[in-house]
């Protein structure tokens, strides 16, 4: 017990000391260096203004998550996973560590209290690391589920993307303005391929070559059916093709695809729905169907059965 208390009173002083050099040394010497290195007064409201903000939750995560050493592929994969599930701040690294260490550090202290209770000796050591591990390893699998939940979202929005670029296309207006176009039309529907267009729009509108910011856009998502599209889209643009026909083509694909996909579930579901049956609905089946009989065998039949061998 003794131990559990020394280190929670770790924990809870390694934090406020964290937090307090944090909030009174290290963010006023970023904002003085960044006011020093500019000379106009707009940048020196927009600082002071920024010093002004209430504090939130990243501002606690990130120096945390700063602490731990990170090897540049590491951070360059989970920024690339980050990206794709639709966090690009600056300081989305240092939060997403921060949140694996908090986590890690919550389970255990949790498990060094139950394990008092536990009377295997086996299970007060495996329970502290497993939950560890767990707290640790946790965040990895949400954002793996947050970057597929985000990839099924722009696959599904595809089509609808293709069939409005080839209506701006027919209609006259060229690639980057349909691409505005169709982000502007899609941001409720569509929030994702939306600012996916944004920042497509942007990266054109920045200097960018167009096949250089369309790939960037599949690199961005990861989504398979997204590197299709751009890889059409720059062979249409290279050869002169008609990026209409091009589109319709790829949208009709898109749409057989998917109903492709529903009949390939519809299908499975007969084999998917063979054990909740066993397990769930037969031994119910079997209790309303058979089980007034048993009760007669039992209330009857077995009296009667005894009373005769006597």
């Amino acid at each position: 017990m003794a131990l559990i208390v020394a280190a929670i009173l770790f924990v809870m002083v390694s934090g406020a000391i964290l937090a307090f050099g944090y909030l009174h040394y290290v963010r006023p010497l970023r904002i003085l260096d960044q006011l020093a290195s500019s000379n106009s007064d707009m940048t020196a409201m927009r600082y002071s203004k920024e010093k002004k903000k209430p504090l939130t939750v990243s501002s606690f995560l990130e120096p945390l998550g700063n602490l731990l050493p990170i090897s540049a592929q590491d951070s360059s994969i989970a920024r690339r996973e980050l990206i794709a599930a639709g966090y690009r701040s600056n300081s989305a690294v240092a939060v997403y560590y921060g949140v694996k260490i908090t986590l890690g550090v919550v389970l255990l202290v949790g498990a060094l209290l139950v394990r008092s209770r536990l009377d295997n000796p086996l299970l007060r050591i495996i329970l502290p690391i497993a939950a560890a591990g767990i707290g640790y390893l946790g965040p990895g699998f949400v954002l793996g589920r947050l970057v597929g939940r985000r990839h099924e979202q722009i696959r599904l929005a595809l089509p609808d993307v293709l069939d409005l670029l080839v209506i701006c296309t027919e209609a006259g207006c060229g690639l980057d303005q349909a691409i505005v176009n169709v982000g502007n039309e899609l941001k409720n529907v569509h929030p994702a391929v939306s600012e996916e267009l944004s920042l497509v729009n942007m990266e054109m509108m920045a200097g960018t070559a167009r096949a250089e910011a369309l790939r960037s856009f599949a690199k961005r998502t990861g989504e398979q059916e997204v590197k299709k599209l751009v890889s059409i889209l720059i062979q249409t643009d290279r050869f002169g093709t008609s990026v209409a026909d091009a589109l319709r083509t790829q949208s009709d694909y898109l749409r057989i695809r998917r109903r492709q996909e529903a009949e390939e579930r519809a299908g499975k579901v007969g084999v998917k729905l063979v054990f909740p049956i066993f397990f769930f609905c037969l031994p119910a089946l079997l209790v309303v169907t058979a089980g007034p009989g048993m009760l007669q065998v039992f209330t009857n039949l077995l009296p009667a059965m005894s009373s005769v061998s006597r």
